[in-house]
This record gives structure tokens, sequence and C-alpha cells, in this order.
């Protein structure tokens, strides 16, 4: 009795130990959870923190494509096993206000059941131009569902060219699921080419590319030791 006693008291201290650590890691101040919750709470308290749509870092091949904070990055893991295959820009405002635009010049699709998402076809990769990639733009839509992507490209678009600048629609709150919203912000991310003309799964990091010389940004999450992505003279 006495050594259960004893076990289970050694592994009540572990999980409180990880659970410290865990949460100093993602929720402290300092943290990139931690300057989100802050961003959100109060966004006009911190305008040094935001990136806005249009801006181009230096030499960078794309334009940023919205208003807000990076709060998360390429290959974060904001939550168990999860391997983020992209970036998050948070507008700090409410759904349907902040707008979204393309990045670079490409070929638009949206998928017929595509409520808050559509993807960019680029012929050429900037920076591998014997490549094909896809820009991924998500989450434009409420809650509910009720897409924010603009009416230009309805459900079902097909390789609609957009030049770089050009209004996609506005942040939402959409998780995917109804009524279960998320954080209203943008999912931003590179998806590689299949080879047969189609884009490959973005759920899949191996599928993407990391974003961080397209923007001229620290956007790895390995990289990036606690820095505020934003233009700068140093990128």
């Amino acid at each position: 009795m006495r050594k259960s006693f004893w076990i289970i008291l050694l592994i009540v201290v572990v999980l409180a130990v990880v659970a410290f650590f865990i949460s100093r890691r993602y929720f402290s101040p300092s943290s990139r959870t931690g300057m989100l919750l802050s961003w959100l709470r109060k966004p006009e308290a911190h305008p040094e923190w935001a990136v806005s749509a249009g801006e181009k870092c230096s030499d960078a091949p794309f334009i940023l494509p919205t208003d807000g904070l990076i709060g998360y990055l390429w290959d974060d893991s904001f939550k168990l096993g999860h391997r983020h295959q992209g970036i998050d820009i948070f507008g700090g405002t409410n759904p349907g206000e902040t707008p979204v635009f393309a990045v670079y010049d490409g070929y638009l699709t949206r998928l017929a059941d595509w409520k808050s998402t559509v993807i960019i076809r680029i012929p050429e990769d900037p920076l591998h131009t014997q490549s094909v990639i896809w820009t991924y733009y998500t989450h434009m839509a409420d809650a509910g569902g009720r897409s924010f992507i603009i009416s230009d490209f309805p459900p079902g678009s097909y390789e609609i060219f957009v030049q770089a600048g050009t209004l996609l629609g506005y942040q939402g709150n959409y998780s995917g699921e109804l009524e279960k919203p998320v954080g209203v912000h943008l999912h931003f991310s590179i998806v590689k080419a299949d080879g047969e003309g189609h884009f490959l799964n973005e759920l899949d990091i191996n599928n993407t590319l990391d974003p961080s010389p397209y923007f001229n940004l620290p956007l790895n999450a390995h990289k990036n030791l606690g820095q505020v992505p934003v233009c700068n003279s140093d990128n």
C-alpha cells in the first residue's frame, strides 16, 4: 500500500512539473501564445507588433496578405502532436472586417464546398522557377459558415487570374465545424504541387513550404526565438 502511494505521488509530481513547463513555454507573456493573448485583448497597445496588408519586406517576392499580428508560425506546435502548416495573422478585429489580399499573381480556385477558403496557383515559384506552388488562404467565414470571400469568387471558381493585391475576402473565425469558432485570423500557407496540375493536401506540413524566404521574415518556428515577425531595416 505504501509503495502504491509513493508511485502515485511520484506520477502526480512529474505531471505537475510537465504542466508547469508547458505553461511557461506556451502561455508566458514572452511566448507566442502569451503575446497573442495580449494582442487580442488590446491590439492598439502594441502597434509595433503588426504587419500591414500589401507591405513587402525588402526584396521579398510576396506582399503581406492582411493586417495584424503574425501569431503562429510555420511548424509551430501550439497543441500536442500538431505541426502548423503555415502562418496565422490575427487582425484583432471582428469577423468580416479585416481584408485579405493575394500575395502574388496567379490563378485562383475555390472548390464547390469551400466556405472560407481559396487557393491560388503560381505557375512559376519566384524562388524556384521550375516549380509550381499554390498559396492557400482560409478562415474567411464566420462561425456559422457565412462566407467573407468576395462575390467575384463564388464556390466552383476555377483558374481565375488575380494579381498581387487583389481583394479576396475578409478575416473570419470559421473552424470548419459550424458554431465552433476559432479566433479571427487568416491562415496562410504555401502548398506544393503534385506534378499533375493539382495541389497536395495542405493539412500535412510535409506538403507545405517554409514561408520565411517568400516574405523575407523569420516565420519558421524552430529558427525564430521569440522575435515578432515584422518588416524592418534588418529584413
